[in-house]
């Protein structure tokens, strides 16, 4: 009988000491969770676009109930759950100015020259390192929808060989910046009604035979500017948007019509 007992009454008291350290290593290296993060998380959008600069919406989160972010930094949180976000983290809500991706780029098919036919893999990287990809402008748009894929909201379609963005569904987050070869999509306040639709550095005369609409910088909108907000440098005309004030002198006196006018 002794010897039934005894491995079941030693095994027992092993059992409660080992029990007990485990609860008291548990209180010891427990890691406290802030209940607020799941609350956070809950009202952020879900899209995990990076464009607050954090990893996705759970990091974002974090970063919000630490106090190392504000609810403004995302582009597509709505206003009810930005305000809704800034209680919870005792802040005033900071919401994000409305902002739009804009492809710097108007030379659709028929208005650029080829240089070749490209039959690799569709995607603008891949064709970038064939040359600079098949158009003649080596700062066009290759239009081969890299930045298309990556966008989350549906926001890009290739149209006539070029990048095209709907400011209604963009979100200005970013990820088609990052992911674009040519460096052409810049993501601006949506207040800004004038955008230079190009990037080309080339001299006007050769920009002439290979693209039709191409900035060719003849400094007529610079000369015509009242606020000196336009600057052409580099064979390129540049807007200082602190210094601009919506007048539309420069679209109307662009000899190519390289600077569009946007109704918000």
């Amino acid at each position: 009988m002794t010897a039934i007992l005894l491995p079941v009454i030693v095994l027992g008291g092993l059992g409660i000491v080992f029990g007990g350290l485990l609860g008291v290593a548990a209180k010891a290296f427990r890691v406290e969770r802030d209940e607020r993060v799941e609350k956070i998380e809950s009202l952020l959008p879900g899209a995990n676009c990076g464009g607050c600069g954090y990893a996705g919406c759970s990091a974002m989160a974090k970063a919000l109930a630490e106090g190392r972010s504000m609810p403004g930094a995302c582009a597509v949180l709505k206003p009810d759950a930005s305000n809704q976000i800034a209680e919870l983290i005792g802040l005033v809500a900071n919401v994000a100015k409305k902002r739009t991706a804009q492809v710097l780029c108007r030379g659709t098919c028929e208005h650029v020259a080829q240089k070749y036919q490209y039959d690799g893999i569709v995607d603008c990287i891949a064709a970038h390192r064939y040359g600079g990809g098949d158009k003649a402008c080596q700062f066009g748009c290759s239009g081969y929808g890299t930045c298309a894929s990556v966008c989350k909201f549906d926001a890009i379609h290739i149209v006539d060989g070029i990048a095209q963005i709907d400011p209604e569904k963009c979100v200005g987050c970013g990820t088609c910046v990052s992911v674009c070869p040519k460096g052409l999509i810049e993501v601006m306040d949506a207040d800004k009604r004038t955008v230079v639709k190009c990037k080309s550095k080339e001299k006007g005369a050769a920009l002439k035979d290979i693209c039709k609409v191409g900035c060719i910088g003849c400094k007529i909108c610079e000369k015509n500017c009242t606020t000196h907000a336009i600057r052409v440098k580099d064979n390129i005309a540049t807007i200082q948007y602190s210094l601009c004030v919506n007048c539309g002198v420069c679209v109307e006196k662009c000899p190519k019509q390289v600077i569009e006018w946007y109704e918000r």
